[in-house]
């Protein structure tokens, strides 16, 4: 077995540990680092009460915390199953290197956590999507994008 498929599997496994010992729903995450498990979780949303607590996400925290960094762009994802729309974000922002996963959202629409409407939602306007996203005109709305821009000691990302 190649070794990304041991980090594979073992994501596997945690999503198992995850869902038989009561802590969340059937997925896992690791971040690994030049063959390294720097992190892993199993989701977290139902235990934490948190909608935010995917797997992926809680890996992304843990591996920032441990690395003391908020980017990982040395580092792999490997997870029980494709990210979803929200994890995906966040494996953008934290610059991962790559992903891997084995079920896809069709595995996980068949279990019953499908997150289609999602994907859908993002190719409509805001204020026509299903949780309406209304834009409210304020005469200093873009103020903290200037003082951002202007600021000179700001840590960019």
């Amino acid at each position: 077995m190649t070794l990304h498929k041991q980090f594979l599997q073992q994501a596997i496994d945690l999503a198992v540990q995850n869902v038989e010992s009561g802590q969340g729903g059937p997925y896992g995450a690791l971040i690994v680092r030049n063959g390294e498990v720097i992190a892993g979780s199993g989701n977290r949303v139902t235990v934490d009460l948190d909608p935010t607590a995917h797997a992926e996400i809680m890996a992304i925290r843990l591996a920032c915390r441990k690395l003391q960094d908020f980017q990982l762009t040395d580092c792999i994802l490997y997870s029980s199953c494709e990210p979803c729309p929200m994890c995906l974000g966040a494996i953008y922002w934290a610059r991962l290197q790559k992903v891997y996963f084995a079920c896809d959202r069709h595995d996980a629409a068949a279990a019953q956590f499908d997150d289609s409407f999602i994907y859908d939602e993002l190719a409509i306007e805001p204020a026509e999507r299903r949780i309406a996203m209304l834009r409210l005109d304020l005469p200093d709305a873009c103020r903290p994008f200037a003082v951002w821009t202007e600021k000179n000691d700001k840590v960019r990302y």
